[in-house]
């Protein structure tokens, strides 16, 4: 007999003719129109931005189905007496009207909440700050290699809210979850990751306490037999021990564990009472970095229960580094250009400037989000030997440096940019045979791109055409 989601089939019933609120017309609400038009519910689709902003091909639908549109800036102030809210990740639960509207009766959640309760299967998640993308497509590959069906989404992949009728027992669905899907969220994946805790988003969360506590709902709706996988390294992932309410597990890139997965000179060893028993060799993959040796180590060690350690090996061995991640562009006279658009963050980007033996030519900057930018400054003055920066956080980048270089009595060549076309050039003009060019932002894409993608892509078209 073929399976029958009960509690799809449950939602389903309950959605009819229900009011139904959709706030935000991102990529995770879009196939929520046709889901909702199909199930006859009454749909109100809430967005701040502009008319000529929002998604065509949604407006046309919007259109089509006679779903009630409303966009201005406050358009909140018309959520009133709703059954079931989805609201985007960027739209916090702690927002005044949908704290309103919950006190109301009303259902306040997501895609992927809704996702994650209705689920038949098992769900592993992956979050943190730094790590998510690489290491959730790790255990993506190492299921598949080992023969599962799986199912990517979250933060990357597909939303699969509406996949759910597609989705059996016996799959495994792998998510990539942020702050901003987990805020608020009360279920919690079968086996949960946070690769660290590092301050991010500060300019949309409250404060930094606000961004842990919502990290922290990716283990905290566990039972006994759930599994959570943590950063020994990271004081705060390594603290967060004590609230999981299941078994964990730790891998570290700097302590020798008794229990655990650690990268050890190089070397990925399982650690049990003690005994430490080689994995695998990081000389034998594609990616490279400390961090991403963690990663690797990180993927092994949630993928364990589930698949044979040779076909985790294997899968890892093939695997490339994910677009926008520290990705060879080509080599130019000698010099290989690298894009790491993905690096929003300082602490992301140190990472990246730690993967690299050769010289390196920085290009960074851009968008500010409150961070701090004292930690990059060292790291800047012991690794780079041309620094090249734009947007927004330029000045607090080379004010952070300028400091650093002082206290070490050092020189270094630090320009200013106003383009992405200009800092190319200039990389271009100084990059030395056998150095390489590096894009790796520490800071948020929006001053001046939709987001690290399209500022990747740029970059990597501005690279080729040289």
């Amino acid at each position: 007999m073929d399976f029958e989601n009960e509690k799809l089939k449950e939602f389903n019933e309950y959605i009819r003719f229900r009011k139904v609120g959709i706030i935000g017309l991102g990529v995770s609400n879009l196939p929520l129109l046709d889901y909702m038009f199909e199930k006859k519910a009454r749909v109100t689709v809430f967005d701040e931005r502009q008319r000529e902003e929002l998604n065509k091909e949604a407006l046309e639908k919007i259109n089509k189905y006679g779903f009630e549109l409303i966009i201005e800036k406050d358009c909140l102030k018309y959520l009133k007496n709703f059954d079931i809210v989805f609201r985007s990740p960027s739209c916090l639960p702690t927002k005044p009207e949908l704290v309103e509207e919950e006190n109301r009766g009303t259902i306040i959640t997501t895609e992927i909440e809704m996702l994650m309760k209705m689920c038949p299967c098992k769900m592993i998640g992956v979050t943190g700050s730094d790590g998510k993308t690489t290491t959730t497509s790790l255990i993506n590959s190492i299921l598949q290699k080992a023969g599962y069906k799986t199912f990517l989404g979250g933060n990357i992949g597909t939303p699969l809210f509406t996949k759910l009728p597609e989705i059996k027992p016996e799959d495994i669905v792998v998510l990539e979850l942020s702050s901003f899907q987990l805020m608020g969220m009360e279920v919690s994946p079968d086996i949960a990751i946070i690769t660290n805790i590092t301050p991010n988003h500060l300019n949309i969360h409250k404060d930094y306490n606000e961004y842990i506590e919502a990290k922290k709902n990716i283990f905290k709706y566990q039972n006994e037999n759930g599994i959570t996988v943590l950063n020994y390294d990271n004081e705060i992932t390594k603290n967060c021990a004590k609230e999981v309410p299941g078994k964990v597990i730790f891998f570290s890139g700097k302590e020798k564990l008794e229990n655990g997965y650690i990268v050890d000179n190089g070397i990925i060893k399982q650690c049990e009472d003690r005994v430490r028993k080689h994995v695998l060799d990081t000389k034998e993959v594609v990616l490279r970095g400390e961090h991403n040796y963690e990663n690797i180590a990180t993927a092994i060690a949630a993928t364990n229960t589930l698949v044979d350690i040779e076909d985790a090996i294997e899968a890892v061995k093939e695997f490339k580094p994910v677009e926008h991640r520290l990705e060879l562009i080509r080599e130019i006279d000698g010099v290989k250009w690298y894009n790491d658009s993905v690096s929003s963050s300082p602490t992301r980007t140190i990472a990246g400037l730690h993967s690299f033996d050769e010289e390196i030519v920085l290009i960074a900057g851009g968008y500010d989000k409150n961070l701090d930018y004292t930690p990059i400054a060292k790291p800047i003055v012991e690794k780079i030997k041309t620094l090249i920066l734009l947007g927004q956080t330029s000045g607090k980048i080379f004010d952070a440096v300028k400091k650093e270089l002082e206290v070490e009595n050092k020189n270094l060549d630090i320009y200013m940019c106003d383009s992405l076309e200009e800092t190319v050039n200039l990389a271009k003009k100084y990059a030395k045979n056998g150095q390489i060019v590096l894009f790796s932002p520490a800071s948020a894409s929006f001053d001046m791109f939709k987001n690290f993608a399209d500022r990747g892509e740029k970059f990597k078209k501005l690279v080729k055409e040289l």
